[in-house]
């Protein structure tokens, strides 16, 4: 390995280990939030159940995302090496990612992960020109929902490209809109001048450092 290898191995590595330093700075807080709020909590006016659960919902994912780091911090530093046969590793699995997504009839899986301080969360849909074509109310929560493409008749949307954002609101007022994050197969992964790129399912292409989580097909 020569010198402008071990540079990019060790760069790779110190930029996922701060990301997992600020992960695991986050799960902890988050933790220390919870379980302050349940031991406060009035008994006269204990925390809504559904609440609670949608609080419980997001500590698992937070707990899920900070359990992931190590094998990306592995596949990061085998990719700022130039090691090809370490990016074979992301081919056939599901990478997590934001962006557009590519809609040909099957549904698609999203990760929601509004605010806790969220009361009400959309999914809004936009079409290739950036024109919202659909508005769905999502549980406040971080459970994974589908999305099956299907417009209010119960028909199937245009094939093509959609944008996929999650809005969040308190007391009627938006709070946050974010990219949807989707799962979606690996299926060619490229090295060009030290970046690594994946070929994704739906043909887009990123960069590896652009990742969130990984997992085995479902």
């Amino acid at each position: 390995m020569d010198v402008t290898q071990v540079s990019a191995a060790t760069a790779a590595s110190n930029t996922t280990s701060n990301t997992n330093s600020v992960l695991s700075s986050d799960f902890e807080v988050f933790l220390q939030m919870l379980t302050a709020q349940a031991e406060y909590q009035d008994p006269l006016e204990p925390i809504d159940s559904s609440e609670y659960a949608a609080q419980l919902a997001q500590f698992s994912m937070v707990e899920q995302q900070v359990s992931t780091n190590d094998l990306l911090e592995q596949m990061l530093v085998a990719f700022g090496a130039n090691d090809m046969s370490g990016a074979a590793n992301w081919i056939g699995l599901e990478a997590l990612v934001t962006g557009p997504v590519q809609f040909e009839g099957a549904p698609i899986t999203i990760s929601p992960n509004p605010p806790v301080a969220a009361d009400a969360v959309e999914l809004v849909v936009y079409n290739a020109q950036g024109t919202e074509v659909q508005r769905r109310t999502l549980p406040v929560g971080a459970e994974p929902y589908v999305w099956d493409g299907l417009n209010a008749a119960g028909s199937p949307l245009a094939y093509g490209e959609y944008t996929l954002k999650v809005e969040s609101s308190a007391n009627g007022e938006v709070l946050t809109e974010d990219p949807a994050l989707s799962y979606t197969r690996v299926t060619e992964a490229r090295i060009d001048n030290g970046t690594t790129l994946l070929v994704l399912q739906n043909g887009y292409m990123i960069e590896a450092a652009n990742v969130i989580g990984l997992r085995e097909p479902a």
